[in-house]
Formats: C-alpha cells, structure tokens, sequence
C-alpha cells in the first residue's frame, strides 16, 4: 500500500509539472513577438527595466558566486547585506551541507506571510546556479550574460521568455518577487511588465547598452 501511494504521488507531481510546461508554452507562444518587430531603441528602453528588475535585491539577492553566501535585505531596509545566521548555501546551492534553505523556506503556494515570516515559493527554496552571478555585477554585465547561451541555461530570446511563464507556472521566485510579504520591497512594475519587456528586448535583438 505504501509502494502504491508513492507511485500516486509521483505521478500526480509529473503530470502537474507536465501540465505546467504545456500551460507556460502556451502562454509564451503568445508572449513572443517577431524578431526585427521593435527598434533598437525600444529594445534598449525595455532592457533599462529588465535591468531595474533583475538587480533588485529581490531578485539579486541570490544570484551570488560560487562562495555561495546569500544576500538578504530585511524588511524595513532598503539595501541588501550578507544573509543573518552564518547561512551558506555550500557547493549544493541549497544549503543540505549545513543547514538546508527548506529549514526557513518551505516549499508552498500559499500567499507569503508579512516579515519576519521567511517568504516561500512554490518550489524548493535554492540559490541560483553559479554561472548566473548577477549580485554585484552591472547591468551591462548582466545583459551580455542574459544573451548568452553559454551562461543563460543555453537558451534563446524566446527561452528566457518561456523561463518566466514555467516557473510561474509552479509558483516560483520570479512572480514572487512581487509578492514576497507585506513589509518588504519589490522590484518595479509588475510580473507581467517583465514578461513583456522580455519579449520586446528579444524581438530587437537583445541589444545591450555600451
């Protein structure tokens, strides 16, 4: 019986994630626009926000080398810090060598609490992979690794688009970053102002500024 309610479980996972990779594909069939539809200049324009979202500390945070010691920035203050409790994520990004992230950040869809409730997400709780180090670098920096393959998860304009929607489709960081708990900041605009921009940025070229 045991056997058999794990095998339900595990089937109930794969086919939500499923059903969650179909929704987000869906979504950014419709997202994606035509390459060469938006100027250079407009491109630029939509990277200036992308730019304001993807080094706010909400989203920073962590994004940090591979010393893999994360940032937090508390609520009621406005500029992030080395993260409280000596906590460090190790070389799995998720803190299992000494104390796991899911210690503080449960896995969970319910709306986050208001500080000092830890914010959670709809998946496990981790940093993010090594290669994509944004805390501390420039916007510049973070562009020309944003469009790169190589230091993207090895995908294109489109994939980034198609990133946002499947991990909002599980509830993830990205869209939460909106809604972490009353008490905390937020980056500008909002989720779907992102997505858009995204897109646009994509259609131009991904054009980086000088």
């Amino acid at each position: 019986m045991t056997r058999y309610l794990i095998a339900v479980v595990f089937a109930a996972t794969a086919i939500a994630a499923l059903t969650g990779i179909v929704a987000a594909r869906d979504e950014t069939a419709k997202d994606v626009l035509p390459p060469g539809s938006v100027s250079r200049a407009e491109g630029l324009e939509a990277w200036k926000r992308i730019e304001a979202v993807v080094t706010h500390p909400r989203c920073a945070n962590c994004h940090v080398d591979a010393k893999a010691i994360p940032i937090w920035t508390p609520a009621g203050e406005a500029k992030p810090r080395v993260h409280g409790m000596n906590i460090h994520g190790g070389a799995s990004r998720i803190g299992a060598e000494a104390i796991p992230c899911s210690t503080c950040h449960m896995t969970s869809t319910q709306a986050n609490e208001p500080a000092p409730s830890p914010p959670r997400a709809g998946i496990d709780w981790q940093l993010a992979p090594v290669a994509f180090i944004w805390f501390g670098k420039s916007g510049a920096e973070i562009c020309a690794q944003l469009k790169d393959p190589k230091r993207n998860g090895g995908r294109d304009a489109a994939g980034l688009v198609d990133h946002l929607r499947h991990d909002a489709s599980l509830n993830g960081f990205i869209p939460r970053g909106w809604a972490p708990g009353a008490g905390r900041s937020t980056p500008p605009g909002t989720f779907e102002d992102h997505v858009k921009d995204m897109a646009m940025w994509g259609a131009a070229g991904q054009p980086c500024p000088n």
